[in-house]
């Protein structure tokens, strides 16, 4: 015991200092999600098609801002609120699902989101101007209602679910950002039930500790195999939405294998069975792959930007 505590005091303080600034650090990013971070690419990117990345300061700008500043708002809020959630979640600590804040960390939160925002909004409303401020307010209104105690949507199903489409901000920040037109109404609506979808598969991977901690969300509401076919169904109408209305049968194929999966999974492999810690991180890097399979379509295609005649319409 005695060899111990003067191992401990022997440290130098640099180096306990900077161990303390390394943890710190891998917290902060951790609590951005970056397992998120190629889905939100992904969104961010859709509007501008075949850009020229190379040259466009404010395209690399907005990028990092939703990757980093604005999912450490969202995620943040969402570390706070969760905390007791989480110290029952195996997935949490982790770069793929999202931190495991201690209470000091937790607590200092709410000042370093608000200071990573302010210098990238500032510039934003020099690049697009004051309505810059009406998507923000828009943001922090979907935050709150997401998040707030009791009331939060989050624990009200099925508003857990379609809160979700307030991810669509992040096209209409890359549009103003990179001077593009806005989307059509279909790719917004393509974009609300890709959201929707995405959010109750989130569920999915924490149905045992959101039952455990009493959380009450659509998944655990419905149950697994209930869930996996709701998924099924949304994917199912996204794939009418990206066929009739932009013509891409390789969209539309790959979200047919979606729909073939999650009716596999919910039928005859896991069920009602919860995934394990392995099978998750799996499922993940398979989600990350599919996401940055999807900005190279949608820069060598951006058949998601304009409406296409499809016959027999």
């Amino acid at each position: 015991m005695a060899s111990e505590e003067w191992l401990v005091a022997s440290k130098p303080p640099t180096a306990t200092a900077q161990g303390a600034r390394a943890s710190e650090l891998i917290f902060l990013v951790q609590v951005s999600r970056p397992g998120l971070w190629s889905t939100t690419a992904l969104f961010y990117l859709m509007p501008l098609g075949h850009a020229d990345f190379a040259h466009s300061r404010a395209l690399w700008l907005g990028l990092f801002y939703v990757l980093f500043p604005l999912g450490f708002l969202l995620y943040g809020v969402n570390d706070i609120v969760d905390a007791d959630a989480d110290r029952r979640n195996p997935r949490k600590g982790t770069f793929l699902f999202g931190s495991l804040g201690a209470a000091e960390q937790l607590a200092a939160l709410p000042w370093k989101i608000a200071a990573v925002q302010i210098p990238f909004l500032s510039v934003f409303y020099v690049l697009v101007g004051p309505r810059v401020l009406l998507w923000l307010a828009a943001l922090l209104l979907a935050v709150g209602v997401y998040n707030a105690p009791r009331f939060g949507w989050k624990s009200h199903p099925p508003f857990d679910v379609l809160i979700q489409a307030s991810y669509l901000l992040i096209f209409v920040l890359s549009s103003w950002l990179n001077g593009m037109p806005q989307l059509p109404w279909q790719t917004f609506l393509f974009g609300a039930l890709f959201a929707m979808h995405s959010h109750i598969f989130g569920e999915l991977m924490d149905i045992e500790p959101d039952r455990l901690s009493g959380r009450r969300t659509t998944a655990t509401l419905i149950g697994a195999v209930s869930s996996k076919f709701l998924i099924a169904g949304i994917l199912s109408v996204e794939i009418g939405v990206v066929y009739f209305f932009f013509g891409d049968p390789v969209i539309a194929g790959f979200l047919g294998l979606g729909v073939l999966w999650f009716l596999v999974d919910a039928i005859l492999l896991w069920r009602n069975r919860p995934y394990s810690a392995r099978e998750m991180r799996v499922f993940m890097w398979g989600w990350n792959a599919a996401s940055i399979a999807g900005m190279f379509w949608n820069w060598s295609n951006g058949s998601l930007t304009h409406v296409r005649h499809v016959a027999g319409l």
